[in-house]
């Protein structure tokens, strides 16, 4: 199953230059890295990077993620994925722009 995490262009260029990240600066306060599901990464954006601009979609698969992935309950009582371990560079599969069009986000095909 892949799951996805929003990253600032800055945050994908530091986790690419320095092959790992601990997340943004909220991720490092919570001691861990958030994730969204396909179904929550569209409400993730509205709801924590409205009207952001240059932000990067990475998808990352949770079997290559063993137990530091934990599904715990959040935003709604849904269950969302946190990373507790550092996310490396070869741990995404693949990265995609997210344009901002009319203050909305495009996700990209195939994630809903």
């Amino acid at each position: 199953m892949l799951i996805y995490k929003i990253f600032h262009a800055h945050e994908w260029d530091e986790l690419r230059t320095n092959g790992q990240t601990n997340g943004a600066p909220i991720d490092m306060a919570d001691g861990y890295i958030h994730f969204s599901t396909a179904a929550q990464v569209g409400e993730t954006a509205a709801k924590h990077f409205a009207n952001a601009k240059g932000l990067v979609l990475t998808a990352v698969e949770t079997d290559n993620l063993g137990n530091d992935l934990r599904w715990e309950v959040s935003r709604g009582g849904a269950d969302f994925p946190h990373l507790y371990r550092a996310l490396t560079l070869t741990d995404t599969v693949w990265t995609r722009d997210m344009p901002l069009k009319d203050g909305v986000h495009i996700l990209p095909e195939g994630v809903v």
